[in-house]
């Protein structure tokens, strides 16, 4: 359904720069920095138009690009902290089980911290 509609708004929009096209007609000059020309008007803003829509396009790209990049790097660093966590969880889980150990690893970071 969508891309019907997308159709029929192309169409449409068509239909108004065929219209629009037939209407201004009439040359205009346009000047470069080497010289001028004289082109006919709906080409000069089609023109304008085009390169305008390029330049958001290219813009909209860069964004998508970069954001895309910082994603996969949160990604990779959620893997990571979920990796320590899951180890600490062990860790936990392991000296739960086994209270000496549990002591003996408190007896040994506090004579670390010495």
């Amino acid at each position: 359904m969508k891309s019907q509609w997308m159709l029929l708004f192309g169409l449409l929009f068509a239909i108004i720069i065929a219209i629009f096209a037939v209407f201004n007609v009439a040359k205009v000059p346009v000047d470069y920095v080497f010289g001028e020309a004289h082109w006919p008007l709906v080409l000069v803003i089609l023109g304008s138009a085009l390169l305008g829509a390029l330049a958001s396009g290219l813009f909209t790209i860069f964004r998508s690009v970069k954001t895309t990049r910082e994603v996969k790097h949160l990604q990779r660093v959620i893997t990571e902290k979920e990796s320590t966590i899951a180890n600490q969880q062990n860790e936990i889980a392991m000296l739960q089980k086994s209270p000496e150990l549990a002591h003996e690893v408190m007896d040994d970071s506090f004579d670390a911290k010495k």
